[in-house]
């Protein structure tokens, strides 16, 4: 019992890139980098959504909702990335390590269930666009936004609970820049096979699922696309549905390839970089294929900072 209880006097060393020393500084200054762009990039579309009455619709609130979303993911994982990677001591408390486990999980799962919230949206707007009114009105994007964000906090509630009752036994060397399910599962001395059932379900539940989905709806979208006569309509209706596309590729794509893949089949290393992808660079990404893909947004967004500084933009 008492190498069992260890893990949670002690807290765990998250590794990380201790395997690369010469790595870790060149990894911090990109990294604080990207992190400011993550939160420059994300409150600039979540001000402007706000302060824009022409932005006050349903793509724009779901699109608030998600830089909302990648602005806490990033800040419950890359502060305490750019300390070990600046810092010799490497560790982090049970405690630390937990609301870390809860919170980033959470996040990341109500993103997986809002991306197909927003696929839909678009749906409505492409194939349905004399009902979108209707059928998209504020009400049911309330309803949708709270089903994602109560769905995220359902399954980390479930699942990072039952991984942190797993007894580790004296294990508290973390060979990952963060505390996930897989790792933690991997570091208990006893059998997991349940652990790694719930956490197989649990992952076509909130990635193959909602992939599927999107798949169809964008099978649907670029029928309905194909069909608009003006070159100059079915333009904006590929420019506005590919921005969305494109995040869903990547977020999903990094996702899968980490938690579905056989740990086996992939080196550790190729395990944290692509963890440092879809926690990093892709909440990054996001306001740049959002805004630079979109002429109305960027149209506002000149309207805004010229109001501010002063000037016309032209």
């Amino acid at each position: 019992m008492r190498n069992t209880n260890e893990s949670s006097l002690t807290g765990f060393i998250l590794l990380g890139f201790s395997d690369h020393p010469r790595l870790q500084k060149a990894l911090f200054v990109v990294i604080l980098i990207l992190y400011l762009l993550t939160i420059l990039g994300n409150t600039i579309i979540i001000l402007v959504s706000r302060l824009e009455p022409k932005l006050h619709m349903p793509m724009y609130f779901f699109l608030s909702h998600l830089s909302f979303l990648d602005l806490c993911f990033t800040s419950s994982v890359i502060p305490q990335l750019l300390v070990n990677l600046w810092e010799p001591m490497k560790t982090i408390t049970y405690g630390g390590c937990a609301v870390q486990l809860y919170v980033s999980h959470a996040l990341g799962s109500t993103e997986c269930v809002l991306l197909v919230v927003m696929s839909y949206d678009h749906y409505v707007a492409v194939c349905r666009p004399l009902h979108y009114t209707v059928l998209m009105h504020p009400h049911l994007c309330m309803i949708l936004a709270s089903m994602a964000w109560l769905s995220g906090v359902a399954t980390t509630l479930v699942q990072s609970t039952l991984t942190l009752q797993l007894p580790f036994c004296g294990h508290h060397q973390v060979d990952h820049f963060i505390c996930e399910v897989p790792v933690l599962i991997k570091l208990s001395c006893i059998d997991t096979t349940f652990n790694e059932a719930e956490l197989f379900v649990a992952s076509i539940l909130f990635l193959i699922v909602p992939v599927s989905f999107i798949l169809v709806s964008y099978g649907y979208i670029a029928q309905a696309v194909l069909q608009i006569k003006s070159t100059t309509g079915r333009q904006k209706a590929f420019g506005t549905c590919s921005s969305h596309l494109m995040v869903v590729l990547i977020f999903y794509g990094t996702i899968i390839f980490m938690y579905l893949q056989p740990a086996k089949s992939r080196s550790k290393d190729q395990g944290k970089f692509i963890s440092l992808f879809y926690t990093v660079v892709t909440p990054m990404l996001n306001p740049l294929i959002y805004t630079l893909r979109n002429k109305e947004f960027k149209g506002v967004l000149k309207k805004v900072l010229g109001n501010i500084l002063g000037v016309n933009f032209t």
